[in-house]
């Protein structure tokens, strides 16, 4: 036997326990809106049960129609704050329409016949089935939840619609007698039931939100993820261009210290002559107009490495041009001739009349500069031996020295950037003439090697392909200047 009161207070403390619940789960997760809903739902089941435990023995009509409107109330809400949970069709205007039609029938029930309980347990079974019909919809159509606990779910609201069919079967086909033994009173087993699906929806929908707080922490992560993904690509992306940019810029400052450092040449050639004419030109015409040419020469190839090397045109600073060894070597015996050290060279070419590609100031700064390194750093009696034949394909120009050589351990370092061998630091110098030549090198597809000679001094070999027709035509005699 099921005493009503009893099930009333044990049936409202849990509404009560769950509203709370609901209530902190949806303060500490307010961006779960929807539990809300269910917090409100629960707190209006408790409040429909309440007005059921205060009222007396002999309610008022009003009093019974106001404490089941408010239950249905909570059932409206918890249909609502489910489809919303689960993000689905809300149907909030069936629910609204039920509640009128609940409160006029009640109230007419109530009103004409307030001894007959089976009729308003009639209407309060099909608004039951009616409401969580629309909810296991919801929950059919869901695909947020593992499909278990959508199932066990609509099974618990099934449930408790078949036991609220049954309760109306049971009202209107079942004997007195028969019915006494079932309910003690009017309700209280039907009351229990409510109670266990309480508990029961409770746990599921926990589980659900559960389930949804791990999915939004998985998507967050991934999220998080992605967004660290496109930032490291962004930084790369960052980096690599911040490394172009540097690259530009440390290129652009080579240029300017290869041709300050070129510069020197041609100055100095100006500088050489105009000593010479300040020493001799009143006494020797010809070596002044000799000295004059010079001059002339050393401020064309001077204007030249300002036009090209300086201007922000990179294209136009390699201009390579047909050319041959013999116009190379006549350029290269002027200079040396102007600084007075001609007489020091010993010039051997293979074929003067050996054609190239090539660009004739950069090729000719080349030489220069070698022929520059080996005449420093050797004895002043000592010559320099510069010979230039081909050699697979290839055009090939020796410089070899009989100077103070490099340290072995040194060796792999000549030719970068600003560095002097230690046995070099007594000699002026900036340390950019091989790094200079290896530049320009670069610009013809060629090559620059240092050995050291095996009595004294080094060998310095720059390679620079020559075209193919020319790199296939026969030898002749080599012819020495």
């Amino acid at each position: 036997m099921l005493d009503l009161k009893t099930v009333l207070v044990v049936t409202f403390a849990i509404a009560c326990l769950q509203a709370i619940a609901w209530t902190f789960v949806w303060l500490a997760w307010r961006h779960l809106y929807e539990l809300r809903f269910l917090a409100a739902g629960l707190a209006a089941i408790a409040l429909g049960l309440f007005l059921m435990i205060v009222r007396g023995m002999e309610p008022a009509a009003w009093s019974i129609v106001l404490a089941n409107l408010v239950i249905k109330i909570g059932l409206v809400l918890l249909a609502e704050g489910l489809a919303r949970f689960l993000g689905q069709p809300r149907y909030s205007w069936i629910g609204v329409s039920l509640l009128v039609f609940q409160l006029v029938t009640w109230t007419m029930a109530v009103t004409t016949d307030p001894g007959n309980v089976a009729i308003r347990i009639h209407l309060s079974t099909v608004f039951t089935v009616i409401m969580m019909s629309i909810m296991c919809l919801a929950l059919l159509r869901d695909r947020t939840q593992p499909r278990l606990l959508r199932w066990i779910t609509i099974g618990i609201l099934v449930e408790y619609m078949v036991a609220s069919i049954m309760q109306s079967v049971i009202e209107q086909g079942l004997p007195a007698s028969v019915s006494a033994v079932v309910l003690a009173d009017h309700n209280a087993w039907y009351l229990m039931q409510g109670a266990l699906f309480q508990i029961a929806f409770f746990a599921c929908v926990l589980f659900m939100v559960n389930t949804r707080l791990s999915t939004d922490l998985r998507e967050k992560n991934e999220a998080l993820s992605r967004e660290i993904e496109e930032r490291r690509r962004l930084e790369t992306k960052l980096s690599a261009s911040l490394e172009a940019e540097r690259a530009l810029r440390e290129e652009q400052a080579d240029f300017m210290r290869v041709v300050s450092h070129e510069f020197r040449t041609p100055l100095a050639i100006i500088r050489n002559a105009t000593e010479m004419i300040r020493l001799v030109g009143h006494k020797s015409p010809e070596a002044t107009r000799e000295r004059i040419a010079g001059i002339s020469e050393a401020l064309n190839r001077l204007f030249s490495l300002i036009n090209r090397f300086m201007s922000d045109d990179r294209e136009n600073r390699f201009q390579p041009e047909p050319m041959t060894i013999g116009s190379l070597l006549l350029d290269v015996r002027l200079h040396f001739r102007m600084t007075n050290q001609g007489e020091r060279l010993n010039l051997t070419a293979d074929d003067e009349r050996t054609s190239l590609l090539a660009d004739p100031e950069m090729l000719t700064t080349i030489i220069i500069n070698l022929i520059d390194n080996a005449l420093k750093y050797s004895p002043p009696d000592q010559p320099v031996d510069v010979d230039v034949r081909r050699r697979d394909g290839d055009l090939v120009i020796q410089v070899r020295d009989r100077g103070i050589g490099i340290p072995v351990g040194e060796l792999h370092k000549i030719g970068r950037r600003f560095f002097r061998a230690s046995n070099a630091t007594a000699r002026g110098g900036t340390g950019l003439g091989l790094y200079t030549s290896r530049k320009l090198l670069a610009y013809h597809g060629g090559t620059l090697k240092l050995v050291a000679n095996e009595d004294r001094g080094m060998t310095a070999t720059a390679s620079l392909p020559l075209p193919a027709a020319e790199a296939a035509r026969p030898h002749t005699d080599h012819v020495t200047a």
